[in-house]
Formats: C-alpha cells, sequence, structure tokens
C-alpha cells in the first residue's frame, strides 16, 4: 500500500489552516470602505442586480456588495473561499429566493448567525410552465419592474433593522426609485402593447420572462425552463422550432450568461431572425450597456421593440 508524500499534503494543510485563520480574523461586524474613515454597516446580496437595487436604497449609509460578478451564472454558483470572508463580514445578507440560488443554504451554515432576507417574500409567485417542474415558483420576479417594487420595500424594512436612525433617508430613497421603477412600468405597457398581438411572443433561451409576459400581455416561449437546467435536447430544439413556424415569430432571443450557440440554430432552422442577447440574472459590467438595472430594463426593452418590430 502507498502512502501520499509528505510534501503532497503539507501545501494543502498549509492552505486549509491559513483560509481558516483569513475567515477567523474576518468576523468584524462592519465594514470599512477604502475610501471612508468611517465603519459604516455591510450588506451583502447573491448576485449583482440585487446589489444595485439595495445600493440605491443604501446611499452612503451602508456599503453593498455582490458575492457573484457581473456576467456570472447565479443559479449553481460555486462560492469560493473568499465569499465566506466576505460573509463573515457582513451585517445581513440579501437573497432572491423563489429556489433561484441552489447554493444558498450550503453557502449559509459558514456565515454563522448572519440576518438572511429573502427579498422576493410578499409576492405571488407565477409557476414554471414545464411538466418538470410542476408547482414550482419561477423565480425571475424581478423582470418585471412592477414586481421589483416589492424588493425595495423589503430592503428598506431590512436596513431599518441594522439602522434604526436612518429610516427616514432609506424610506426618501425608496421613494425616488420606485418612481423611476414606476416610468419604466409605463414605459413597458406603452410600447408592448403598440405591437400587434401576433407579434408579442417572447422567445428566449430560459423561461425567465414569465412575471414581464404575464404584466405586460405577451407570450413566452424558450428552450429550457431555468438555466440550471440548460440542457439542449432535440426534442426541446424541435418543439421550439415548430413553435416559432407555427406562430410566425419574426425573431428570437437568449441571455448574457449563456451560450445562444443552440438558438441560434433554432432560429436558422425556424427561419426567424436572432436578435441578441437579453441581461436577465446578471448586469454588465460598467462599461457595458447594462450596468444598472434601470439600464437592464431599457437595454431589453430596446431589442424587444427592435426585434418584435420587423416587418
Amino acid at each position: 500500500m502507498k502512502f501520499p508524500r509528505i510534501k503532497n499534503i503539507v501545501p494543502n494543510a498549509v492552505c486549509i489552516f491559513f483560509i481558516s485563520f483569513l475567515i477567523a480574523c474576518s468576523t468584524n461586524s462592519s465594514y470599512k470602505s477604502n475610501n471612508q474613515k468611517e465603519s459604516k454597516p455591510y450588506a451583502l446580496t447573491t448576485f449583482t442586480i440585487l446589489a444595485d437595487i439595495a445600493k440605491n436604497i443604501a446611499g452612503d449609509r451602508i456599503y453593498v456588495e455582490s458575492i457573484t460578478k457581473p456576467g456570472t451564472e447565479i443559479h449553481t454558483y460555486q462560492f469560493t473561499p473568499s465569499d465566506l470572508i466576505k460573509v463573515k463580514k457582513a451585517d445581513l445578507i440579501f437573497e432572491n429566493g423563489l429556489g433561484l440560488e441552489s447554493w444558498i443554504n450550503k453557502f449559509m451554515t459558514s456565515a454563522g448567525n448572519i440576518p438572511r432576507f429573502t427579498l422576493s417574500n410578499g409576492l405571488e409567485p407565477l409557476e414554471i410552465a414545464s411538466d418538470a417542474y410542476a408547482g414550482k415558483p419561477n423565480p425571475h420576479a424581478w423582470m418585471s419592474p412592477k414586481r421589483t417594487i416589492k424588493y425595495v420595500d423589503n430592503i428598506v424594512n431590512a436596513f431599518v433593522q441594522i439602522d434604526p436612525e436612518g429610516q427616514e433617508f432609506y424610506l426618501q430613497q425608496a421613494y425616488k426609485y420606485k418612481q423611476e421603477l414606476m416610468k419604466l412600468d409605463e414605459q413597458l405597457r406603452v410600447h408592448l402593447s403598440s405591437l400587434p398581438s401576433e407579434s408579442r411572443f417572447l422567445v428566449t433561451c430560459e423561461g425567465a420572462f414569465s412575471y414581464l409576459a404575464y404584466d405586460y400581455g405577451m407570450k413566452e416561449a424558450y428552450l429550457w425552463p431555468v438555466n440550471s437546467e440548460n440542457q439542449v435536447t432535440p426534442r426541446r430544439m424541435a418543439n421550439l422550432i415548430s413553435k416559432v413556424k407555427d406562430n410566425q415569430i419574426k425573431t428570437i432571443f437568449c441571455e448574457t450568461t449563456v451560450s445562444a450557440k443552440a438558438q441560434k440554430e433554432v432560429a436558422r432552422a425556424s427561419g426567424a431572425a436572432f436578435g441578441g442577447n437579453f441581461f436577465v440574472d446578471s448586469l454588465s459590467g460598467p462599461n457595458g450597456p447594462a450596468p444598472t438595472l434601470l439600464e437592464l430594463y431599457g437595454y431589453n426593452l430596446d431589442l424587444i421593440k427592435e426585434g418584435l418590430s420587423i416587418k
């Protein structure tokens, strides 16, 4: 029987000790930014879109950071030792809920007693339209601006718990942000209602537009229900190609965090145009077209208007 060499064990042991040491030394309850002398509460979110909403409410009173980076696939994210160090510093953590973050329970076992807030709480979820997911909620509620208003209210309630003195400030920030959401809600209603009824059909890679489709009078079709199960089977492709042909859909789309290769093949086989990639589960980087949620809505609306108005 061969035993492992000592030289192969020591580096791993040192690495494990080092990570544990970093986590143990990072349990302070407030975050101190590089440009701020005063300590402030630290809120951590599971992905970039939640961080952007929270930052609009937090102003300069709370430091907000996303665990995942722009462009990351969030459904089955594999958290890292550095993520565990971050959560040890946090005063609270925001998750979307509705089954979106399949990794969050395991992640929270290492987080200690940090308050955890689910931002979709209070919303009436839509079910995923798939036999394989019968009875399970569609998690993408933030894709409809009118639903995001509930996220804002939940963030305010959470922030007031860790910073009661900031209540009036958070309410003011929330009011301003909700005004912007309501403007976008009106824009979506006006533009999407102007499309011919036969053109109000969103075909994407993931079934992430159920809330937007429901709230603004559209239909939805997709290659797979959620990105955590993005298997492109011949049957799924054939069904979607038939649906595109039968409904004479002019343009189909995908999203930025997954490959669009299969969807482009659906476009080729069905005779539809490929209209580009929506931002759904992640913002772009700061220099991209969707660095904030409000800009994400605008970018996606422009793609829809351009693609579905093709004669």
